[in-house]
């Protein structure tokens, strides 16, 4: 009698375990095809879009693929980073539809105390422009009144 040591991941693999970097692999796999399912309700203008991840624990999302406009694009990137457990969005994005000169957008961090007006009168110089941040931010957001601290918003370029 007595306890015999052995090696746990050799030998016959009858109990479908699998290895770490299996484990790994599945587990961002279905990451991927979550985010995809995620953002394909939206209805961005995205083509061949993948999809990898990096950095501890995989909370880095690296993007690449073809937005129809900076607009979609950039809702995209605002979609992904804003899930929970995403840290880090890596933007390789390509625009197929360049508008002429029309500026990026600026993200801004949602803080407590937060509201649309609040950010609309900071970026805009008028609180009565809130409409503006909303409509930038659809579908991500469904009600004007919900926005929570820690939340990424898009905070376009007033039109001339």
């Amino acid at each position: 009698m007595g306890l015999f040591s052995f090696v746990k991941n050799a030998g016959a693999s009858l109990l479908g375990l699998k290895t770490d970097a299996e484990k790994r692999e599945e587990a961002v796999a279905k990451k991927e095809a979550v985010i995809k399912e995620f953002v394909s309700k939206f209805g961005l203008g995205i083509e061949d879009l993948s999809i990898a991840f990096s950095g501890e624990d995989d909370d880095t999302v690296t993007l690449d693929g073809f937005a129809e406009t900076q607009a979609d694009k950039e809702k995209l990137i605002l979609a992904v980073g804003n899930i929970e457990g995403i840290a880090t969005v890596d933007d390789q994005i390509k625009v197929k539809l360049v508008e002429e000169k029309v500026p990026e957008s600026v993200f801004y961090t949602v803080v407590k105390g937060d509201s649309l007006s609040k950010i609309a009168k900071a970026h805009y110089g008028n609180a009565m422009k809130y409409p503006v941040i909303f409509e930038a931010n659809k579908p991500m957001l469904k009600d004007p009144d919900l926005i929570y601290p820690g939340q990424v918003l898009r905070i376009p370029p007033l039109e001339a």
